[in-house]
C-alpha cells in the first residue's frame, strides 16, 4: 500500500471528540521520545506531518490524520518520562486508555519501542494492558540505524524472549528507521492486510 494524501483533521482531548465516522483506525503509541512523530511522517512522506521535538510529550491530545481518504492514522500521547506533574499523567493516562477502550473504529494500535534499550517495565507493562483489554497491536521497534544490523537482531531476540515469559504467542513487530526509511512498506502492507480483511 502506498499513502497517497494524509490529511490533518482533527485534535480531540477525550474520545467523545474524535471523528464521526465508520473509518478504521491505527493508533501509534510509545514513550515520550520513543521517535512517534519522526515514524509518523516517514510513513506518511511528509515531514512536517507531526509535529517532531526533541522536548519529550509535545503531543497532549488524540489527533487524527485521514489517509488517502481511506483510514485513519493516531498519533496518541506518550507515555513515560516526560516532565509533567502527576495530575497531567493521571489526565493523559486517562485520555490513551479512553479512547483505547471506548473507540470502536480502532483496528490496531502499533507500541513504539526504542530498539536500543533493553525492555523496559513501563513498555511492558502497557503491552500486556493491551492484551489484557483484548486490543490488537503489533511492536514498531524504532531508530534501527542507530545500531548495526547484527546488534538490530539482538535486541529484538531479547525482546522476544522476554515477551514469551507471559505470552504464549508473540504479536506481529516491524524493525524500523525514519532515518533510513526502513521498515515503511512493511508496516503499510500490514494496514493495507488488515483494511482488505474489514472490506473482505
Amino acid at each position: 500500500m502506498d499513502i497517497k494524501t494524509a490529511e490533518f483533521t482533527l485534535s480531540s482531548p477525550r474520545v467523545s471528540m474524535c471523528p464521526n465516522d465508520n473509518k478504521p483506525e491505527y493508533a501509534f503509541i510509545g514513550r515520550s521520545n520513543v521517535g512517534k512523530s519522526s515514524l509518523i511522517n516517514m510513513l506518511c512522506r511528509n515531514k512536517k506531518l507531526a509535529k517532531t521535538s526533541s522536548t519529550p510529550g509535545k503531543t497532549l491530545l488524540i489527533n487524527h490524520f485521514l489517509i488517502n481518504r481511506e483510514w485513519y492514522l493516531v498519533d496518541l500521547p506518550g507515555y513515560g518520562f516526560a516532565k509533567r506533574s502527576k495530575t497531567e499523567v493521571a489526565k493523559l493516562d486517562q485520555m490513551i486508555r479512553g479512547y483505547l477502550l471506548q473507540r470502536e473504529q480502532l483496528v490496531n494500535v502499533f507500541v513504539l519501542i526504542d530498539i536500543r534499550l533493553e525492555a523496559q517495565k513501563i513498555d511492558l507493562e502497557f503491552i500486556n494492558w493491551l492484551g489484557q483489554s483484548s486490543i490488537p497491536f503489533a511492536i514498531v521497534f524504532t531508530k534501527a540505524d542507530k545500531l548495526s544490523t547484527q546488534k538490530v537482531n539482538q535486541q529484538v531476540e531479547a525482546y522476544k524472549q522476554v515477551l514469551l515469559e507471559t505470552w504464549e504467542e508473540l504479536p506481529p513487530y516491524f524493525v524500523t528507521s525514519a532515518e533510513k526509511r526502513l521498515g515503511r512498506e512493511e508496516v503499510l502492507d500490514y494496514i493495507g492486510q488488515i483494511n482488505q480483511s474489514l472490506n473482505g
